[in-house]
């Protein structure tokens, strides 16, 4: 038996008629991929650039502040 429902507030309201037992374990499976609608995550933007910088010290990670900010070498 399937049940179709929304997200409300955080939480599942089904649709008319649908009734199940207090306590009743469910299973929540999203019908469409509403992010499709929104910005990509930063995550997602910046993704795009890893592994693109060439020419960098082997040491850059160690090393940031003095490579960003002309600190003494550790």
């Amino acid at each position: 038996m399937t049940y179709r429902g929304t997200v409300k507030n955080g939480v599942v309201v089904l649709g008319e008629g649908a009734t199940l037992d207090e306590g009743t374990e469910v299973q929540v499976e999203p019908i469409g991929d509403r992010r499709k609608d929104r910005r990509p995550a930063i995550y997602d933007r910046l993704a795009k650039l890893a592994g693109n910088a060439k020419g960098l010290p082997a040491d850059l990670a160690r090393q940031h502040d003095h490579y960003l900010h002309g600190q003494a070498k550790r």
